[in-house]
């Protein structure tokens, strides 16, 4: 059974050079890989910075995690703003934001609660920006070209990621972690510069967004939360979110112990980090292939085999496998994470156009946080079964996910977009 919110619109199959045709979304894509290159660059510096001044392993990891744990507080309370203001604005603020954050903790020499502060600050406004650019890119990209979309920023992210990571290093060790903040300041500067000079003055109302007047006298944050009540309300958004926030908690927990493994295992160094490639190898593989090779329809046929495959392959960590055959095992859950390219066009179709920002930004950063919990419930888990036990039940969770997905099905009674729009102008 496909787990989809309603037919496929047309079989047509996009390509990767339809959708970087599109000047709009070239603009987005390419300035979004630079800000993902600078993301990892301040949050690993900025976590260098904090472990070099505290000697604290433990404030270094709250260092690491301040950026990702607040964004879903911020989706919550803030998320309404990415479809009632005007998405130049709201883009060219988040980069300009986030480079003036990097350069206080460059040049200002401020305790550490006050740095942290000032991250947590910054990412509780983060889902504002992105949801804004997610709507801004499902405006501007239709039917399956949306979801090649999708499929180029995973791959353009995760090899971005992988830069600002390599980056980070090479510019603490030449620089030093302070200019290397500075470093990922101009970064975010030029997209900034970049979005304010080549993106057109839009209205909220010119991309499928809800103007400021639209919600009467209420306030931002008790829109945003009456916004993502009647989302998450919906069976069918619901469902499609939890779909796509699950594996890959459970699958990040697994990756999370995949240093520990290595240790227990007592395989030779190094072979830690080639283990944990792995994962991201496979995933740029199954995006790849999937989102090129398979026609919208035959992609969401395909969800609940390749939500299946995610996990499946960590199951068998429980015979403690070597480094060749755990290799093999994480290549291929790397490559089931492509199952996600099958709910996107579902996903968004089961979205009231005037809540996408919002919708984005929560699916984002209900992502990112369970990602950032999946590692620690999964250590726990550890201390009792090992880490090849705990690793195979990450991959038994992923796959409980997928039969949960496999008993999805039409909903007669489920409010459609019309409906959530009314009760949207109604609470107002």
């Amino acid at each position: 059974m496909t787990p989809t919110a309603g037919p496929a619109q047309g079989n047509h199959r996009a390509t990767y050079r339809e959708v970087l045709a599109e000047p709009r979304f070239r603009l987005l894509f390419s300035t979004r890989a630079v800000s993902i290159t600078a993301d990892a660059l301040r949050i690993t510096t900025f976590s260098v910075l904090v472990y070099s001044s505290t000697g604290s392993a433990l404030l270094s990891a709250v260092a690491f995690g301040t950026g990702f744990l607040p964004q879903l507080f911020g989706s919550l309370l803030l998320g309404s703003l990415a479809d009632r203001l005007p998405p130049r604005a709201l883009i060219t603020g988040g980069y300009v934001v986030t480079c003036a954050a990097a350069l206080l903790l460059a040049l200002v020499r401020m305790p550490i609660a006050a740095s942290l502060a000032v991250v947590a600050l910054v990412s509780l406004a983060t889902p504002v920006f992105h949801g804004a650019s997610s709507r801004l890119v499902a405006q501007s990209l239709k039917g399956d070209a949306y979801v090649l979309g999708r499929s180029l920023n995973n791959i353009a992210g995760a090899g971005a990621q992988l830069f600002g990571l390599a980056l980070g290093g090479a510019a603490v060790a030449a620089l030093g972690p302070r200019r290397a903040l500075a470093v990922s300041a101009l970064l975010y500067l030029g997209c900034a510069l970049a979005v304010r000079i080549r993106l057109p003055r839009l209205r909220p109302t010119e991309c499928g967004g809800t103007p400021g007047g639209a919600v009467g006298e209420r306030g931002a944050v008790r829109a945003s939360l009456q916004g993502a009540g009647l989302l998450l309300r919906g069976r069918t958004v619901r469902r499609l979110m939890l779909a796509q926030w699950l594996p890959p908690a459970f699958v990040a927990g697994a990756e999370g112990l995949i240093v520990a493994y290595a240790g227990e295992r007592h395989f030779a160094p190094g072979w830690y980090a080639v283990l944990m490639g792995c994962l991201p190898v496979g995933m740029l593989v199954g995006d790849l292939l999937v989102g090129r090779l398979l026609r919208p329809r035959g992609r969401e046929r395909l969800v609940v085999p390749l939500t299946v495959l995610s996990g499946l392959p960590l199951i068998g960590f429980a015979a403690q496998p070597g480094v060749g055959v755990s290799s093999c095992l994480l290549l291929l859950a790397g490559f089931g994470y492509a199952y996600g390219l099958g709910l996107q066009r579902p996903f968004l179709d089961a979205l009231p156009p005037e809540g996408r920002g919002q919708a984005f930004g929560l699916l984002g950063s209900g992502s990112m946080t369970l990602q950032g919990v999946g590692p620690v419930c999964l250590g726990s888990v550890a201390a009792g079964l090992g880490t090849g036990g705990a690793i195979a039940v990450a991959g038994g969770a992923v796959t409980l996910t997928a039969g949960w997905m496999l008993t999805w099905h039409r909903a007669g009674r489920e409010p459609s977009r019309t409906t959530i729009a009314a009760s949207t102008t109604a609470s107002s």
